[in-house]
């Protein structure tokens, strides 16, 4: 049939329509570019039907049919789709920002490059749904099933994922700010400490027991937690804090080394003080180091001919001897990437030629600086209670 046949039964309205699908089931309705904008089709059976080009803008399709139907629309934007059956429908690249999708059934939707901003799925079934490259910023997502969903690389500024089933959900997020999420277990999501965090957001205290803490700290300092929190957050959730805090020492013509075994210690979740990163514009700089490093369990050494030759080393090694003897326990952990400090004459360097020294000479190589990198972490490990 024609689309201008199809149109005319269903401005008929739903009941004829409805009974015109039951004696056609296996018709796919043809309602290709036609305008149905503000159209009342509340519990329509449009399973299967092509919506190609069509203008759907604030239709009524609540408790609709629309189970693989395809959307491509030219808008479904503040549409009421309120217990509509989109299951396995194709939505990609639709227009559905500010629509109502409270309650829907959306499992295995294609909502791949979708405009979800502000839409209400409060309650809506996502099982299984693709929603990568989706908008979703300032969706409302409280209470709804998202397990199975693919979330890669999708926008959840303002967003609220409050008491929302990520169970098995494949979720890459490319940028958060201002966004609610709560009782969710972020424990088994990978690659939290990339995501882009444009403002604040609100991590919730279920949410980080739900976790058992186990949240990159990279991704809660990020999104706005206060340091102290982050900082007793495993012994608060039950769990043993995995690794001693460190302050980085190093020269500055050190700074790419400097730069990438910090990067890689916050990876794996070690609490670390690096100047050129956590300095604060204002601060005395002598002042906030010396009380960096009595803060941080330990004083990670970077040793080079340039650091050896460094005043700044010097000091900062200095107060982590006195450290040392304040608490009757081993701060410094010197790692090398030359020989210059089995050679110097400089006293305070020598004094660690009796320590293990870590060895990283061979950091530019990839192997040899992993072997040496997972040494590092294991003695970086706290002794369990």
């Amino acid at each position: 049939m024609t689309n201008q046949e199809d149109l005319i039964i269903l401005k008929q309205g739903v009941k004829v329509w409805n009974e015109w699908r039951e004696k056609n089931p296996d018709i796919k309705p043809n309602l290709i570019s036609t305008n149905l904008s503000g159209a009342k089709l509340s519990d329509a059976n449009l399973s299967g039907a092509l919506f190609y080009g069509a203008d759907l803008l604030k239709a009524n399709l609540r408790s609709a049919d629309l189970s693989r139907a395809v959307l491509h629309c030219k808008s479904l934007r503040g549409a009421d789709l309120r217990e509509a059956d989109l299951g396995w429908a194709d939505l990609s690249w639709v227009n559905l920002r500010e629509a109502n999708l409270t309650s829907a059934k959306l499992h295995g939707a294609d909502f791949r490059g979708a405009d979800l901003g502000w839409a209400k799925l409060h309650g809506a079934d996502l099982h299984g749904a693709n929603l990568s490259g989706a908008n979703l910023s300032g969706t409302d997502f409280s209470t709804a099933n998202l397990s199975e969903a693919n979330l890669s690389e999708v926008n959840l500024i303002w967003a609220n994922l409050s008491q929302a089933n990520v169970s098995k959900a494949n979720i890459s997020l490319a940028a958060i700010g201002y966004t609610i999420i709560g009782d969710i277990d972020l424990s088994n999501i990978s690659g939290l400490e990339s995501v882009i965090h444009y403002w604040p957001s609100t991590i919730g205290i279920d949410t980080i027991f739900r976790s058992a803490g186990k949240i990159p700290h990279k991704f809660l300092e990020d999104a706005g937690v206060p340091d102290i929190f982050i900082e007793y957050m495993g012994s608060l959730t039950g769990q043993a804090f995995q690794y001693y805090s460190c302050f980085i020492s190093h020269s500055t013509k050190d700074k790419e080394f400097a730069n990438r075994i910090y990067a890689d210690l916050r990876k794996e979740g070690v609490r670390c003080w690096f100047a050129p990163e956590d300095m604060k514009i204002g601060d005395k700089i002598f002042d906030s180091i010396d009380k960096s490093i009595r803060i941080m369990d330990k004083l990670l050494l970077i040793l080079s001919k340039e650091s050896i030759g460094s005043e700044w080393v010097e000091d900062e090694v200095i107060t982590a001897f006195e450290e040392e003897r304040k608490r009757n326990t081993t701060v410094l952990f010197p790692i090398r990437l030359d020989n210059s400090v089995m050679d110097t004459d400089e006293a305070w360097a020598a004094k660690l030629r009796n320590r293990h020294i870590g060895d990283f000479t061979n950091w530019k190589e990839h192997d040899d600086y992993l072997l040496a990198f997972k040494r590092l972490l294991r003695d970086l490990q706290t002794k369990e209670p």
